[in-house]
């Protein structure tokens, strides 16, 4: 079925010490990632605590706190003061927006994407329901970025039964002075459109671009998330089937471009809109699934993928995973496996 569950076991205690165990996909920190661990900088690799998460999206406050906002729960928040040990912090909702109802019977945003820009804390949000593209993205302001003190500013963008794409999964990045929101989920696939930079809507009017698809029914691709980096812009999506514990297929792929709205081709030049797309991470062992992905970008230049992934070893539960992105010779994205 086109588009995708958000599924969560539901509100449970704080992980216990044996699920939680270390989550160390990659190999150990240069010398550099050590640096960066002295300067307060996100300790990346092993995660502890309250880590039961579903596409996580991760920014640094002002006074060094981290904080994960993720799906379900008025967009659920965990915070740390150094990346490695979590706790729940409450949602990012006190109470529920009333146009909610209109998209989704429960009530349940997903799929987060949190930014700081202009002073001002941003974060943007799924309502839908399964298998359907009636379906917003909403938008939400903090002055502090905490949970429990956002704002909500209503809908940005959203997609009906009689559009060929679906309006989720917001991914918003600024390029060529102006600023842009991808989003997507099967359907067509990846779609972008330009935003206000003054209000964070969808400009009236605005072209709805593509970015990427998948050349076989259901169009297996979700999840934007567009970081720049040097002369390019880098997409990375969720390929294959989210949701379903330790039967998901989830990988995550990425492409570049050298303008925010493409076209985006992988390392071979296969276009993201013909179903390239590079492999940067897939099931390894007791990780499964891993996907629902955003990008942080920490002072000093390093960047963090932040992702889910199905714990094998623990019921197939979603879990949080901080992974440093490191960067070859051509500029392309790796991760450890």
């Amino acid at each position: 079925m086109p588009g995708r569950r958000r599924h969560s076991p539901g509100p449970r205690a704080a992980l216990t010490a044996a699920a939680c165990a270390a989550l160390l996909l990659g190999p150990p920190p240069t010398a550099h990632a050590a640096d960066h661990r002295t300067a307060r900088h996100l300790v990346t690799g092993s995660v502890t605590g309250d880590i039961e998460v579903h596409d996580p999206s991760a920014i640094r406050l002002k006074d060094g706190t981290y904080v994960v906002y993720s799906t379900h729960n008025g967009i659920e928040a965990r915070t740390s003061a150094d990346g490695r040990h979590w706790r729940r912090a409450g949602s990012a909702f006190r109470s529920t927006p009333a146009w909610w109802r209109a998209y989704s019977a429960e009530s349940d945003p997903w799929a987060p994407e949190v930014l700081h820009r202009g002073g001002t804390y941003w974060l943007y949000y799924a309502v839908s329901s399964f298998g359907s593209n009636h379906s917003a993205i909403g938008l939400a302001t903090s002055p502090t970025g905490r949970p429990g003190t956002w704002e909500d500013r209503g809908v940005v963008f959203s997609s009906s039964t009689a559009d060929d794409y679906n309006a989720i999964d917001p991914g918003v990045i600024q390029g060529g002075g102006r600023l842009w929101m991808s989003f997507g989920s099967h359907w067509t696939g990846i779609r972008m459109v330009e935003l206000d930079p003054r209000t964070g809507k969808a400009r009236p009017g605005a072209p709805v671009h593509h970015l990427a698809t998948r050349p076989d029914a259901p169009y297996a691709v979700e999840a934007p998330a567009i970081v720049k980096r040097g002369p390019y812009y880098y997409l990375f999506v969720s390929y294959d089937r989210c949701c379903a514990g330790t039967d998901s297929t989830y990988n995550i792929r990425v492409g570049r471009a050298t303008s925010p709205t493409g076209p985006y081709t992988d390392r071979d030049g296969t276009p993201m809109t013909e179903g390239g797309g590079e492999l940067l991470l897939a099931s390894r062992g007791r990780y499964v699934g891993p996907g629902g992905q955003s990008v942080l970008r920490e002072p000093g230049g390093r960047d963090v993928l932040v992702h889910h992934y199905y714990d094998a070893e623990d019921g197939g539960v979603p879990k949080l995973a901080l992974r440093t992105l490191r960067w070859d010779d051509a500029d392309w994205p790796a991760v450890g496996r």
